[in-house]
């Protein structure tokens, strides 16, 4: 397994690229894919990195070379993975309150495709017939992750078609012909039970009786990644052994085989990624003392969007005695990326890293009270190399009418 990049490593590489700064360990994520292949060895399975997870072209040429495919939830992000040069046979695309005109211009790629509304599902079939294999995505109604944010397959979501609409779905299949390839659900992420998984089996199993010409399985994706010391993700060889014992036996029983998809996305690429930071400001107002930071909630919403944890570690002074901080952004905002966290000693110029900074970190960025989004490097074969510049004024005024 590659190593964490050493805090010597660390303070080098803000010196030489400046911050904030996003970097990225290549090596972690194809030990990500590898840990998923050799999980699900035996099994009929493909899998799509969730694109939107991070888009750099540098990180979707490097998945493309691991043999993964790409989920996309998007026509840019689609568009974006044709460029990396995945093939549309690679490419897969669920859609949620899109337009039909989007939904028609990602089929013209040729990539699979998940539709979840009834609305758009009749105007494929309209247009399309049975000329074009479709993936349905049903809701499952079933509650799964530990937050209430991105959980996304309970009763109360909106994504997908709720299982108890499957026969107005099977009246419109009748009505329109529709050639239903995939049945789909995902349920959220952060989940770490594996009989969550096996749950959604059990649904998809059930629906899949009434479609004879599915051939897919969809389970998407939600792994969950470890963010705290200590704490444990989901068990992928347990995953692999459950979803390999479930699909076996259906093709006994019945005869028919599935191939299984899944949608990995910040199980592949959380853990290879650091957000460094320079500490511009130490603030005591008497009960706290803040670290304020050259970083804020417009480079790393996360913490104040979902309240997720990140690890934040002091690459300068890791050996310092231990204090109280609440280490805080420069936006005008609150945006504290940690309260009332132990961290060695921190002064004024001590270069942080905060650690599980690969997926929904730079991907969410913006460049809320005009600041400039921070540059991507990417450390692959030991070597450093900057896949996205920092942000300069022409990037603020690109677009815009200066009359």
């Amino acid at each position: 397994m590659a190593a964490a990049l050493s805090h010597e490593q660390l303070t080098a590489l803000a010196r030489e690229f400046g911050t904030p700064l996003y970097v990225y360990q290549a090596d972690r994520i194809g030990e990500q894919y590898q840990k998923l292949t050799s999980a699900f060895k035996g099994t009929d399975v493909r899998f799509f990195y969730a694109a939107k997870a991070l888009t750099n072209l540098s990180i979707l040429h490097y998945i493309r070379d691991t043999g993964c495919g790409v989920d996309c939830s998007s026509y840019n992000e689609v568009q974006l993975a044709l460029h990396a040069g995945f093939k549309p046979a690679n490419i897969l695309y669920t859609s949620n309150n899109v337009s039909f005109e989007e939904i028609c211009a990602v089929q013209a790629t040729g990539a699979h495709m998940n539709i979840d509304s009834l609305s758009n599902l009749r105007k494929f079939g309209e247009k399309f017939g049975h000329t074009v294999p479709v993936g349905v995505r049903l809701r499952p109604n079933i509650m799964a992750g530990g937050n209430l944010k991105i959980s996304t397959g309970h009763d109360e979501s909106k994504f997908g078609i709720p299982v108890e609409q499957l026969p107005e779905l099977l009246d419109l299949i009748a009505e329109t012909s529709l050639h239903i390839k995939t049945l789909h659900i995902h349920t959220g992420s952060e989940i770490k039970d594996v009989e969550v998984f096996a749950k959604g089996i059990e649904v998809l199993f059930e629906v899949a009786r009434q479609f004879p010409e599915v051939e897919v399985i969809d389970l998407g994706g939600g792994f969950k990644v470890p963010y705290k010391p200590g704490e444990e993700g989901t068990d992928i060889p347990a995953l692999g052994k459950k979803v390999k014992e479930e699909f076996d036996s259906l093709e006994k029983n019945t005869g028919r085989h599935y191939q299984v998809w899944f949608e990995p996305g910040k199980y592949m690429v959380s853990e290879c990624g650091y957000l460094l930071t320079k500490v511009n400001v130490l603030k005591n107002t008497g009960s706290i003392v803040f670290a304020g930071v050259d970083t804020g909630l417009n480079h790393l919403i996360r913490p104040m969007f979902y309240g997720a944890y990140h690890a934040i570690e002091n690459c300068s002074n890791p050996d310092g005695v231990v204090h109280t901080y609440h280490v805080a952004g420069n936006i005008c905002e609150t945006d504290n990326f940690a309260e009332n966290r132990a961290l060695p000693e921190i002064r004024e110029g001590d270069i942080l890293a905060i650690r599980n900074a690969g997926a929904y970190c730079f991907e969410m960025s913006s460049h809320y009270n005009a600041r400039f989004k921070p540059a991507e490097v990417m450390i692959e074969n030991g070597k450093a190399r900057l896949i996205r510049r920092r942000d300069v004024l022409e990037d603020l005024l690109r677009g815009q009418e200066r009359g």
